[in-house]
């Protein structure tokens, strides 16, 4: 019979995420050890076995927290970037560039997203589905919804404005997260690759296009 998981006091619940986090954003799942994380978390194996049952458990929970953190301060960019568009190519750039700059919290939960894709075959379905479901789906929505209101306004024609919205983050940041932590890129080229990258939207989203003209 499996002994009953208790709940840690929330201090110690958020000294063990942390300490996962670090370990499974630098080692990946599959080569990430109890033992490791225990001594980054400053805990004993005991203790996370007690807490949170198996590695798995505890790598569902990591990747749920650090996407629901990273997801609030995306969303308060979101809206605070797009929410009212004065210059609609400059506050795109601006979104980007935010977007594709992100601080040292957001950094580790990127580089946490880089291990998954590289660990995707041996993960656990069900925390890749709650991964998408606390962090990427929320934020994809948050954009869809600013820029079906910028098109609202008469600045942008979309017909599918969560696929827009996935366009413009793959187009800005997400040409510059998948990138190795190692990579030696500049400033100057993630303002390279954001406004390019915005341009390449708005080609394609831009009110001047012909009213009757699918997106292209």
């Amino acid at each position: 019979m499996t002994p009953p998981v208790s709940t840690p006091r929330p201090d110690k619940r958020r000294a063990l995420l942390d300490g996962a986090l670090a370990v499974f954003a630098r080692d990946g799942y599959t080569r990430a050890s109890i033992d490791t994380i225990a001594q980054e978390a400053g805990v004993s194996t005991r203790t996370i076995y007690n807490h949170f049952g198996d590695k798995a458990t505890l790598f569902r929970a990591v990747i749920v927290d650090s996407a629901e953190r990273t997801a609030e301060r995306q969303i308060g960019a979101a809206r605070w970037l797009l929410g009212k568009i004065t210059d609609l190519e400059k506050d795109l750039i601006g979104f980007g560039m935010a977007w594709a700059t992100p601080d040292a919290e957001s950094a580790q939960h990127f580089a946490l997203v880089r291990q998954i894709a590289a660990d995707a075959g041996h993960l656990p379905a069900e925390a890749i589905d709650a991964w998408q479901q606390a962090g990427p789906l929320r934020v994809q929505t948050e954009i869809a919804a600013h820029l079906r209101s910028i098109a609202n306004a008469g600045l942008l024609i979309i017909d599918d404005e969560m696929l827009a919205a996935n366009q413009l983050v793959q187009l800005t940041a997400g040409s510059v997260h998948p990138l190795p932590v190692q990579t030696d890129i500049t400033v100057k080229d993630v303002e390279l690759i954001v406004h390019s990258g915005v341009r390449v939207f708005l080609a394609a989203y831009q009110r001047q296009r012909p009213l009757g003209d699918p997106p292209t």
